[in-house]
């Protein structure tokens, strides 16, 4: 027998209609019972909160954090699943991947239709969750939707309302999930994990701005005015803005803020091509190149890294989270493993 810990957060998972909208109010059992368990598979739930996932905050994410890691001091718990929405969940998934360091997985999922719909999503996608969660080993925290499971790093919201919602623009799934079976086919390379955020004290505010066609500083200026201790800066191509914008990050750096630049285009990574308030010219201001992480997750990796530098309290000139955030940007080192050693429980899953 297999023990999942299933982790419910809220989401289009757990809606109902409220007369002139959907929004999360289901409790984390009714959101189980929708649907079947797999065989073999004993559950218990954690009904953490309920909210619609656009209304997330750091101080939720750190909540679930910490809730990851009180279910797996279980040694009996073989994997844990948490149910999201699917607007911020390629965030969350991030986060707790970033400082998950059991060998256990995390499996994120959602639904793209409420849980009272007769066609819906949430059945299917929680039962695949499930199965992933009691099979999987070393895969570190993932996102499981339409039958396919993918690793939480790159992987993004890529429709607004289409069942096949989630997928990494820049690589390909670690797996699918086909007539009851987990079928891994790769695995990629994962970070060090960081140490846990304190759970006491203020969270530092990180801000996305993004450049556009006109675009000046005024935006990003206050950003850094209201507070930010991190800045991602969301260029055009491949990471460019203009020499306003340049100057800008020049002296938040100066002033100890830590900015990144990602790239609003839908795939490709970050790359020091042009001058001119472009790419280079942001690096040589003292920014950081994400690569090919988007918004979302640039904005998670600078907040994980002033978080697990000390926490918030410590001063913006807190060398430490520059130095994490750039080993979290720079790529993993490949796993010292057989390629074809995916780390299954008693084979389940092949």
């Amino acid at each position: 027998m297999r023990h999942v810990v299933v982790i419910s957060t809220g989401g289009t998972i757990a809606s109902r209609w409220q007369g002139d909208g959907y929004a999360a109010e289901a409790a984390g059992r009714e959101v189980l019972e929708a649907g079947a368990v797999p065989e073999g598979v004993q559950v218990r739930v954690v009904d953490l909160f309920t909210v619609n996932s656009s209304r997330l905050t750091t101080d939720h994410q750190l909540r679930l954090l910490y809730a990851v890691h009180e279910a797996l001091a279980d040694p009996e718990v073989d994997g844990v699943v948490v149910t999201h929405g699917t607007d911020t969940l390629e965030e969350s998934a991030f986060f707790v991947d970033l400082f998950h360091h059991d060998p256990r997985p995390v499996v994120f999922t959602g639904a793209q239709q409420p849980l009272d719909s007769p066609d819906g999503d949430a059945a299917g996608n929680l039962y695949d969750a499930l199965l992933t969660a009691a099979s999987g080993r070393d895969v570190g925290a993932v996102i499981v939707f339409a039958g396919q499971v993918f690793a939480a790093r790159g992987t993004v919201k890529q429709h607004t309302v289409d069942a096949h919602a989630f997928g990494d623009p820049d690589g390909q799934p670690l797996g699918r999930v086909d007539f009851g079976r987990v079928r891994w086919s790769r695995r990629t390379p994962r970070h060090e994990p960081l140490p846990l955020p304190a759970r006491t004290g203020s969270t530092p505010r990180v801000d996305i701005v993004m450049h556009h066609s006109d675009g000046d500083a005024v935006l990003f200026d206050a950003a850094v005015a209201a507070g930010a201790r991190g800045v991602v800066l969301v260029g055009t191509g491949a990471g460019n803005a203009n020499p306003e914008v340049a100057d800008a990050v020049r002296r938040a750096v100066g002033a100890g803020v830590h900015v990144a630049v990602s790239t609003r285009v839908a795939a490709g990574a970050v790359a020091p091509l042009y001058t001119g308030g472009g790419a280079v010219d942001l690096a040589a201001a003292g920014a950081l190149l994400t690569g090919p992480l988007k918004p979302g997750q640039a904005r998670i990796a600078v907040l994980a890294a002033l978080l697990a530098a000390g926490g918030p309290d410590r001063g913006p000139d807190d060398a430490d989270a520059g130095t994490l955030l750039r080993a979290l940007l720079a790529p993993a080192a490949a796993p010292q493993r057989a390629a074809s050693d995916l780390y299954l429980v008693d084979g389940v899953g092949h």
